[in-house]
């Protein structure tokens, strides 16, 4: 077995966001979000649960942050709810949401855990969603507006912002295939939302550096490396498909200022533009877009194995049995982890990555004092950051990893049926317990290295 050791400056973190930990829905003055409406819609939500309490960070974040204290991590990365700040999406900021976001940093300091903070983990609030939503190219400015209240109140203290997390959930997921909220069905709708995102993000970068004139920011981008399911020629441009839409969508437009020619051509092809010419691109939007970023964060869950529909487009084809996936029907992938950072290193170049999230969900059993003995996913983490440590070997300018999550949450679509947490949960009392892979985390941090298991 092999001692792998990570740089000393390398960041250990954990992970969490708003929506899906805070509950508060309507505690000073939050308004709505959309995710919080959608929650309210008969079978939108997997168990029927909604997020009105979920873990209750709102109130129990003393004791969470004690818990990141006792895991030894020197970052915790969570999102502010746009809601809490800006209740109606835009005009004046909400100040007893941001006292709120106030204490939690400064809590984080006193303990000595960097904040990182994302503004946008999916959850709009509901009256800017009423407005038009990120369909609306009007919405960039309200983004802008939300930004500056957030980094004027918090960019005094906060070193690390992203502008937005995994825009390929909000557009797809939100826009195209109805599964996340706002639950819309139009890929052409879709199209234009994920425009407004890149825009929006771009936009706001020199608010946070104008107001955080010495932090770090950028994105969180979830990429996903695609192999054929066969070797067939079909089978690799059904892969040369799934790159194009899942990931190069979005990190051409960043890091090289433009959407990629191959893409447009398949968008068109399959109807859901009527030509090349992209309408809602304006004069000035690509350089917006193409602004240069600090760091670019990395969500990585697993691969995706493709073959070719009769269309030609790629189906996802997991190549182990279902009793080998996660929870979430994930195929556990490490190289793939390897492959995504040398990657963008190579055909991106980013200044700095940071793995912002990695996690499996796994079918907890707890026993009868709520201990969860969960080996698959310690085996998960020790096997991602020995990818991730190799990664580094090979020049990939790579700071830190992230767990997804601190807590067992509220898991979209899923509710509280799947479980990422290196805390258990109990959603009746709230109570967080230690699960196996909490301990196993905390040897890694106070170590700086991990065993590759071999």
């Amino acid at each position: 077995m092999t001692r792998l050791v990570f740089p000393e400056d390398f960041v250990w973190g954990v992970a969490t966001s708003a929506q899906q930990i805070e509950g508060g829905r309507h505690d000073a003055g939050r308004s709505d979000s959309i995710w919080d409406r959608f929650a309210d819609i008969d079978g939108n939500i997997e168990d029927g649960s909604r997020p009105d309490i979920t873990c209750d960070h709102y109130h129990l974040w003393p004791r969470d942050i004690e818990l990141m204290r006792t895991l030894g991590v020197g970052a915790y990365r969570f999102s502010l709810s746009w809601s809490r700040v800006m209740p109606d999406g835009r005009g004046a900021a909400n100040d007893a949401g941001l006292d709120f976001y106030d204490r939690l940093v400064d809590g984080l300091l006193q303990a000595d855990i960097r904040p990182f903070i994302t503004l946008n983990h999916w959850d709009m609030p509901q009256t800017l969603m009423d407005a038009g939503g990120w369909p609306d190219r009007d919405t960039c400015a309200a983004f802008v507006d939300y930004a500056d209240a957030a980094t004027r109140r918090l960019g005094d203290r906060v070193r690390h912002w992203v502008t937005h997390n995994e825009p390929w959930c909000i557009a797809a997921l939100g826009h195209e295939h109805g599964c996340h909220a706002p639950g819309l069905k139009d890929p052409r709708l879709a199209l234009r939302v994920a425009h407004h995102l890149l825009l929006s993000h771009g936009r706001a970068l020199d608010v946070i550096r104008r107001n955080a004139p010495d932090a770090a920011a950028g994105i969180v981008l979830n990429i996903s490396p695609g192999h054929p399911a066969e070797d067939t020629d079909a089978d690799r441009e059904a892969v040369r498909r799934f790159d194009g839409f899942f990931n190069r969508w979005y990190l051409d437009p960043i890091f090289k200022g433009a959407y990629p020619d191959d893409v447009v051509a398949d968008i068109v092809r399959r109807g859901h533009l009527d030509d090349a010419r992209l309408p809602f691109v304006r004069d000035g939007d690509m350089e917006t877009i193409h602004a240069p970023i600090d760091d670019l964060g990395v969500n990585y869950y697993s691969r995706t194995v493709v073959k070719a529909g009769e269309d030609g487009e790629p189906i996802a084809s997991p190549p182990v049995p279902r009793e080998d996936l996660t929870e979430m029907g994930w195929e556990v992938y490490p190289p793939g982890l390897t492959e995504t950072l040398e990657r963008l290193d190579r055909d991106y170049a980013p200044s700095r990555i940071y793995i912002t999230e990695s996690g499996a969900a796994f079918p907890d059993e707890a026993d009868a004092s709520g201990r969860v003995e969960d080996t698959k996913r310690v085996a998960f983490y020790r096997d991602h950051l020995a990818a991730a440590h190799a990664a580094i070997a090979a020049g990939v300018p790579l700071k830190g990893y992230f767990a997804w999550s601190l807590l067992d949450n509220f898991e979209w679509g899923n509710g509280f049926t799947k479980r990422f947490g290196l805390y258990r949960v109990d959603f009746d009392t709230r109570a967080r317990t230690p699960k196996a892979s909490a301990d196993w985390f905390r040897s890694a941090v106070a170590a700086n290295a991990v065993d590759d298991g071999r």
